[in-house]
């Protein structure tokens, strides 16, 4: 991806992304982050390092889509310390009983099957046992204690710290055309210190089920058929499919020059598979509405005036 060509960056910007980029050249055997993987997916790799090559944007935190299974957390009492919480989240007693943020993390949840890339099915596997599951267990603990056991399909994320507002529309216009619609940004000011934070997400093409309970033994039981699992397992592997389309399509964007460029700079239009311009599938269609109704108007004007 070529840098743009844009005004001098402010300091507070080039200083963050300078540690950033320092953190990502640690080696991989070395670095960790909050993620279950604890490193940066390889899937997604290419992507970030086209755009930290960008001069006014850096990467700060993504994941190119997984497949997940996990044991839902539970939040803690009063009484019980916060730092024995993956997150350290400070607590009130407001908080006893309560189902903590979905995800294996914190309040005793835990990671089952974490996976970045679409699931392999194989002659004569238990996809319940491949997914950390049993078919075996004490349901009636299982019941009582309701610990929720989700099946879930998330999408690409990505999000982007940018140097300017300039930087940060372009961005967000790559993403939304590339068909991350829920995308969006935060600290979107005119002032030359500003660093906006672009989030890169298409949450609709989430997928999330309940598959079983956690039983009294810490045993995470399956409640649903091999079939269903198979079918959310397949459903998943299609969305993951859709995924990828999307992250070439804003990778692609980016490369084409959705960027910021100084006035005047015509910017690379994105080419269709026959080589002509490609365009969102809303924004075609609101074309192809208005062309129909210009035409109409062209066919009544000749039948009007041939009448006359």
């Amino acid at each position: 991806m070529a840098s743009s060509t844009s005004p001098s960056l402010a300091p507070s910007f080039v200083a963050k992304k300078s540690a950033i980029l320092h953190d990502l050249s640690t080696p991989a055997s070395s670095y960790e982050d909050a993620s279950p993987k604890g490193f940066i997916d390889t899937n997604i790799v290419e992507l970030i390092d086209a755009i930290n090559k960008t001069d006014g944007l850096v990467t700060t935190s993504s994941c190119a889509g997984r497949i997940s299974v996990f044991v839902e957390g539970k939040k803690k009492t009063e009484e019980e310390d916060p730092t024995n919480d993956v997150e350290g989240r400070q607590q009130s007693s407001q908080d006893k009983e309560t189902v903590a943020g979905t995800g294996g993390k914190g309040g005793g949840g835990k990671w089952l099957y974490v996976s970045h890339d679409p699931f392999t099915f194989a002659k004569g596997q238990e996809l319940a046992v491949e997914l950390g599951m049993t078919r075996k267990g004490d349901k009636e603990s299982a019941w009582e204690g309701q610990r929720l056991v989700r099946f879930k399909f998330e999408p690409m994320i990505l999000h982007i710290l940018a140097a300017s507002l300039e930087h940060a529309q372009a961005v967000l216009r790559a993403g939304l055309g590339a068909g991350f619609r829920e995308s969006g940004a935060i600290n979107l000011t005119s002032s030359s210190s500003a660093t906006p934070m672009v989030a890169i997400r298409s949450m609709g093409l989430g997928l999330e089920s309940m598959v079983g309970l956690l039983d009294g033994n810490d045993e995470a039981m399956c409640f649903v058929s091999e079939k269903t699992l198979g079918g959310l397992l397949s459903l998943a592997n299609e969305r993951f499919e859709e995924n990828s389309k999307r992250k070439e399509r804003f990778r692609v964007a980016l490369e084409d020059g959705i960027q910021v460029r100084n006035p005047g700079d015509g910017a690379k239009k994105k080419r269709a598979e026959d080589g002509g311009e490609w365009e969102d599938k809303e924004v075609r269609r609101e074309r192809l509405k208005r062309e129909g109704l210009e035409r109409s108007k062209i066919a009544k004007g000749l039948i009007n005036n041939g009448t006359e």
